[in-house]
């Protein structure tokens, strides 16, 4: 059972609740001593492969926190291993591929009809749901294609993303066979997450944020919609995630996204309010004030809450992952602090030393 009347997945759908509901990405990881106990013990792609590993981090952490959603422990690289793509993780370096693709062969060699081996994902999320039952929705998800693709082409991270771009500009009938693919490919997987039991998917577009406006309108929003619209037949709410976005969130918007996640760079209401407050939006606290006193956590909190108190549809989030140096006792003060304050905002209390 999904918890489909959660505070979570009525906020997806921009539907009244009693709090704001708030969830973390990275909710599980490295700044958690549970999981740097299982590190010590398996690899990150060890723990991914093994649902009751993978589902133990899972749980740990959304219990841990007191947060109204647990996300799958997973990696978003995890598809392109089927499609024919070898990954590792070098410490302090994060994922590298061995064999970027570099032409119109290259893509050609790509698989896409292997989803299925990745069946562990969907296994992992499961035994989550199985766990929590009605009491907390799990959320699944899978990267955009632009992200993947910059990755497959890059080999890995990339300050400007030329050799993307350069396909992008250049190619443009191999860019869209890679978009076909990928689309292909993390429709499927999502799908089989949520006939696990997934009650939400978020789209994880890391990397689209190095993109202009026009050029994500014409080489990224038509895929990126294919592929949300293929999620959306599922019957969850899906969330749209991109950083460096401020420019692009009235282009994100037209994918047909139940959620548009917001990053810190730019304030809640004003990112609503470019998208005319249509739908949910997620967000949006800078992960680095988790590092600062309480104090200033609170008071940069409270100002998010206050900020999206005149509307229906607001998760709870930071702007990016949590960051591994931070106290997890800040993490769940901040849960709580959204959970409290957020419904003095709905009976119109003040809190003393929150931000008004």
């Amino acid at each position: 059972m999904t918890a489909p009347e959660s505070r979570f997945i009525k906020a997806c759908r921009a539907a009244p609740v009693d709090a704001t509901p708030v969830w973390f990405m990275r909710q599980a990881g490295r700044y958690m001593p549970e999981y740097r106990t299982i590190r010590k013990k398996h690899s990150l792609l060890e723990i991914c492969k093994q649902p009751k590993i993978a589902a133990e981090v899972t749980i740990t952490a959304a219990e841990e926190l007191g947060v109204d959603a647990a996300i799958i422990f997973a990696d978003l690289l995890l598809p392109l291993e089927i499609m024919g793509l070898a990954i590792h993780f070098s410490a302090g370096q994060g994922p590298k591929i061995d064999s970027p693709i570099e032409s119109a062969a290259d893509v050609r060699k790509l698989r896409s009809d292997r989803a299925a081996e990745l069946g562990y994902v969907s296994e992992a999320v499961r035994l989550v749901c199985a766990h929590f039952g009605s009491r907390l929705p799990v959320i699944g998800f899978c990267g955009a294609p632009f992200t993947l693709a910059s990755y497959m082409i890059e080999g890995g991270g990339s300050r400007n993303y030329i050799r993307s771009k350069r396909i992008m500009f250049n190619s443009p009938q191999v860019w869209e066979e890679l978009m076909q693919k990928l689309i292909t490919v993390t429709s499927a997987y999502a799908a089989e997450q949520v006939r696990a039991g997934a009650a939400a998917i978020q789209v994880f577009d890391s990397w689209v944020g190095c993109l202009s406006v026009e050029d994500y309108r014409q080489y990224v929003l038509p895929g990126t919609t294919q592929l949300i619209h293929r999620l959306r037949e599922t019957g969850v709410p899906v969330i749209y995630f991109a950083t460096d976005s401020a420019t692009l969130l009235p282009a994100m918007k037209e994918t047909g996204a139940d959620v548009i996640g917001v990053d810190w760079r730019i304030p809640l209401d004003v990112a609503w309010r470019s998208i005319d407050f249509q739908g949910a939006v997620q967000g949006n606290l800078d992960p680095a004030v988790l590092l600062a006193d309480w104090r200033h956590i609170e008071r940069r909190a409270g100002d998010i809450l206050d900020r999206a108190r005149l509307h229906d549809g607001h998760i709870f989030n930071l702007g990016h992952g949590i960051l591994p140096e931070t106290p997890v006792d800040n993490v769940r003060a901040l849960a709580a602090f959204v959970h409290e304050y957020s419904a003095r905002l709905a009976d119109d209390v003040p809190i003393r030393g929150a931000a008004r």
